[in-house]
């Protein structure tokens, strides 16, 4: 006879046994609608396959120069008839070590897709071809293919790469809409790990809207389909067989899969890769704006119910807004009618839209919403321009009537007039204008806020200030107003601007 104690155990392990069998059902993943095998769950065999033809390796090669000088390593000398003469000869031929100083051959493996058949198109990343002497394209089907680079991004880690198609029947996938996709939704992830071959994955998306900092336009979809080393460049589908991602990084201590891959959105990509095809190179529009982050304390100094948006910190000369448009000071919340949540959500929205495009821009300035008319000029353009100026900003010269008083201590701050000899002593520009700070008290409320001797305000609550006095003047007003924070504008040395609040209680 059984004993009631091992009838128990039974039973319970009967039940957790089809409760596992259960759950492992529910949460499988169905891209398509097959027939259900008795054996198991859905198969995406049908989407696998119809996909993977589109899936490509891309293999580079790359020679390095040899490693001559003090950082070389030098064959060693070992004695006549050592048994290890072959094994340091291969080792080091070509590596620089010998006395010809031949360069190495250095390949890499990636991934890519092809978008194009008929022009032989194929998207990758920019860090898988890189520097590359020679990149090939190999297919499922074998064959090999010599690829031309047509454009790359490095702001986006995009490349598109181009190859003859004549005489071979190439496999197309279009890209689909990122935006449209939710965390939860199922995805499948094809490429290459390890120089393996095309290897299909599939997961979830696990979050979007990622922020890696690997890139001034960082919006990536995360997800938990296995990506590995030799995944990058390749394409992340959704269920319809649609590209919505590009692989292009992973979290892990090991350089394995851990469930954290990120992928470059369509949205994003989708725009760079047809700039790429038409001009050999990216064409974004550019504001031409310094901007920083709107804390909680500065959005209670400009008088705004909740902290969003991004704060215009200078305005770059020669710049689309140069004319008075959108000045220091003012809080850009909406572009083009998409709402600027975050300051790194504006730098994506501008790069994204066309070059001599006019949009509205809603703004907040001294407490007040309006919206101002732009015009966008070109980024790259931009860079050039902005890499040349010191970034100050003609907000106002700054001079007043009012008596100079020659130091005066405020917010654990001693402020001075700026003249010829705190100009040369703290080596500040001549076009900078307003207050310079000539010393900060140790654990005050402006040390705290990174403020430094030689900076110089320039506003106090989006007012000009040119003398001490100016100051005080300032800050008593706004505690006789009952303002808890000073928000200030500050200039470098150099003039590039930024805005800090301090405490007043």
């Amino acid at each position: 006879m059984i004993p009631d104690t091992l009838l128990r155990a039974a039973r319970r392990m009967v039940f957790a046994g089809a409760t596992a069998f259960a759950v492992g059902i529910v949460a499988v993943p169905s891209f398509v609608t097959p027939t259900v095998a008795s054996d198991g769950p859905p198969s995406v065999a049908d989407l696998a396959e119809r996909l993977l033809g589109a899936v490509v390796n891309i293999s580079t090669s790359q020679t390095v120069k040899g490693t001559e000088g003090p950082g070389a390593v030098p064959m060693p000398q070992l004695p006549e008839g050592s048994p290890f003469q072959d094994f340091f000869d291969d080792f080091f031929k070509n590596r620089g070590g010998d006395k010809g100083g031949g360069g190495q051959k250095v390949q890499s493996l990636g991934s890519g897709f092809v978008i194009d058949a008929e022009q032989g198109i194929v998207v990758t990343n920019n860090h898988v071809i890189a520097d590359a002497d020679d990149i090939e394209v190999n297919f499922s089907d074998g064959i090999t293919l010599k690829a031309t680079l047509v454009g790359t991004d490095t702001k986006t880690d995009v490349a598109v790469l181009k190859v003859d198609p004549k005489g071979h029947k190439l496999t197309a996938v279009k890209f689909g809409d990122s935006t449209k996709m939710r965390v939860g939704d199922w995805v499948m992830a094809i490429g290459n790990p390890f120089g393996l071959g095309g290897t299909v994955t599939v997961g979830i998306v696990s979050a979007r809207n990622r922020d890696i900092n690997s890139g001034p336009y960082d919006d990536f979809i995360q997800t938990d389909a296995a990506i590995n080393r030799g995944n990058s460049g390749g394409p992340l589908f959704n269920a319809a067989g649609e590209v919505i991602g590009i692989n292009t990084a992973i979290i892990s201590p090991s350089g394995g899969s851990i469930g954290i891959g990120f992928s470059i959105p369509s949205q994003l990509a989708a725009g760079v890769v047809d700039q790429l095809r038409q001009y050999g190179e990216t064409r974004r529009g550019w504001l031409g704006v310094r901007i920083q982050p709107v804390t909680d304390d500065i959005a209670e100094s400009l008088g705004m119910a909740t902290a969003k948006g991004a704060l215009v910190a200078g305005v770059i000369k020669g710049g689309p807004v140069d004319n008075g448009t959108v000045q220091a000071g003012d809080v850009i919340i909406k572009f083009d009618g998409k709402d600027i949540h975050e300051m790194r959500d504006l730098p994506r929205v501008v790069a994204e839209s066309p070059v001599g495009k006019a949009v509205d821009v809603v703004i907040v300035r001294k407490g007040v919403e309006q919206t101002v008319k732009v015009t966008l000029g070109r980024l790259e353009d931009g860079e050039k321009l902005a890499s040349g100026e010191n970034g100050s900003t003609d907000q106002g010269s700054g001079d007043k009537a009012t008596p100079p008083v020659s130091t005066a201590s405020v917010l654990g701050m001693t402020v001075g007039e700026l003249n010829d000899q705190t100009r040369q002593k703290f080596g500040i520009a001549a076009d900078v204008s307003g207050v310079v700070i000539t010393d900060v008290a140790k654990d005050s409320a402006a040390a705290e806020r990174g403020i430094q001797p030689g900076e110089v305000i320039t506003e106090i609550a989006q007012e000009s200030v040119g003398t001490p006095k100016d100051v005080m003047d300032r800050i008593g007003a706004l505690k006789e107003q009952g303002r808890k924070n000073a928000l200030l504008m500050l200039a470098s040395k150099t003039g590039e601007l930024r805005f800090v609040t301090i405490r007043m209680d």
